[in-house]
């Protein structure tokens, strides 16, 4: 299939132009599939990277790990490279090494090249990026890059990478257009990013047992929370991690919100353990990491003007039972909710957790073609909840409807899509946008 303009378009300057140009050369938004990233990434010899990879999948916990094994790793000596999505804010947050995020002009530079090296093969916008990360982490000479999958896994751009471990930190449901209508099924996609003869961990304590057949279908060393590795919380926040050698004690709570990052921890210490020999980290790097590592909106608090904002990219059922959870436990205050949601989503199964915590839902639509209509939204909770509800035209307005509404001393929750909590969280003020890579007013792309 021929590419819709020539290569090298002397118009295309920004960072933007880009971003709006990437959106257009594949008719599909999302294609699983490995052929045309394959052929890009052998041509431009990236497909086994001079650098070991570590690549992280799972339906929920997959940033929070990226985040964490970036920092032990740093604290370690290495240069490390990450590659996340979606994005809060701006594009350049996909793309970071040692925490710097990769600035307009080196993204520009690196889209112009591949442009230039795919000639006609069609690339989706997610294709395209996953292929930028894996050229910067070269030309930056990274010693480990932490690759998180975007959707699913075993047909994910990501996975045309060889990788040297593979973590799978849950599995839920999510994404049933691409992935399938059963655990079982969505279980098998996520597998396949495991190698054979390499280390696969499972951080879900009850994985399908397709995973698990997979698994052992290719000859991966697995790692099963439960039987290699486990946890035990403990007193004031610590807990322990017995993995098959390491036995560590007195770990420091997690930095990252909610009780659901101990489960993530504790996956990412047995890949760490997994890739001692290939990468030897320090003992005190683990505790510095766990301490240290940063994520926004994942049970992020805030207090603004007397009000406690909670920012929470919360956008499927099993993310939003556990930050049900999470509110079940906190002090019993008026609750107002911000929510937007894709138009894929199991909407009230979303929703159903949430509705005995929340006393008011602003209803708002995020920028994008797959976002679900408030007022359709607003339908289905009519039937779950008998709290009001209302729409907002755009996450802004919603910001501020809320703010309205709310009386000191009360709570706003802002959860669902990342193009929903990124949004609000700006609208506060509370990202000022001031980073080394510059200005961009990227076009949204993502959950």
């Amino acid at each position: 299939m021929n590419a819709p303009e020539a290569p090298h378009d002397p118009t295309r300057r920004t960072l933007a132009d880009w971003l709006e140009h990437l959106e257009t050369l594949h008719p599909k938004k999302i294609d699983l599939s490995l052929e045309r990233v394959i052929s890009v990434l052998d041509t431009l010899e990236l497909r086994k990277p001079p650098y070991r990879v570590l690549t992280i999948g799972g339906t929920n916990g997959k940033g929070s790990c990226v985040a964490m094994l970036e920092a032990v790793y740093a604290f370690s000596g290495y240069r490390v490279g990450a590659y996340t999505s979606p994005h809060l804010w701006r594009f350049n947050e996909r793309i970071r090494v040692d925490g710097r995020e990769a600035s307009d002009v080196e993204l520009t530079a690196l889209f112009a090249e591949i442009d230039s090296a795919r000639n006609s093969t069609t690339l989706s916008y997610f294709e395209f990026t996953t292929i930028a990360a894996c050229l910067y982490f070269t030309r930056q000479r990274v010693d480990v890059a932490l690759l998180e999958v975007g959707l699913g896994g075993r047909l994910d751009a990501v996975n045309a990478v060889e990788s040297d471990l593979a973590v799978v930190t849950s599995i839920a449901m999510d994404h049933e257009h691409w992935l399938g209508t059963t655990r079982d099924a969505i279980g098998h996609e996520k597998a396949g990013i495991f190698r054979g003869a390499r280390p696969a961990v499972v951080g879900d304590p009850d994985p399908p047992a397709t995973l698990i057949d997979y698994a052992n279908e290719i000859g991966a060393d697995l790692w099963r929370r439960g039987t290699d590795f486990d946890l035990a919380c403990g007193a004031n926040g610590e807990w322990s991690y017995r993995g098959r050698a390491w036995r560590k004690h007195a770990l420091p709570q997690p930095s990252l919100g909610g009780d659901v990052q101990y489960a993530n921890a504790a996956a990412c210490v047995a890949a760490l353990e997994a890739t001692q020999e290939l990468l030897p980290i320090d003992a005190s790097a683990i505790d510095r990491g766990m301490r240290e590592a940063r994520l926004h909106a994942r049970r992020e608090a805030h207090r603004c003007d007397g009000i406690d904002w909670l920012f929470d990219v919360a956008h499927n059922p099993a993310a939003a039972a556990t930050l049900s959870r999470a509110l079940a436990a906190s002090e019993k205050v008026p609750t107002i909710a911000i929510v937007g949601l894709m138009a894929d989503k199991r909407v009230a199964d979303v929703f159903a957790p949430l509705v005995g915590h929340i006393d008011e839902w602003i209803v708002t639509r995020a920028d994008s073609e797959r976002a679900a209509d408030p007022e359709s939204l607003v339908e289905i909770l009519s039937e779950l909840s008998v709290a009001p509800a209302s729409t907002a035209p755009t996450p802004e307005r919603a910001c501020a409807a809320a703010r309205a509404s709310a009386a000191t001393g009360s709570r706003i929750v802002v959860f669902g899509s990342f193009q929903i909590v990124g949004p609000v969280m700006a609208a506060l003020e509370l990202y000022s946008g001031a980073s080394s890579s510059g200005n961009t007013s990227a076009k949204w792309t993502g959950v």
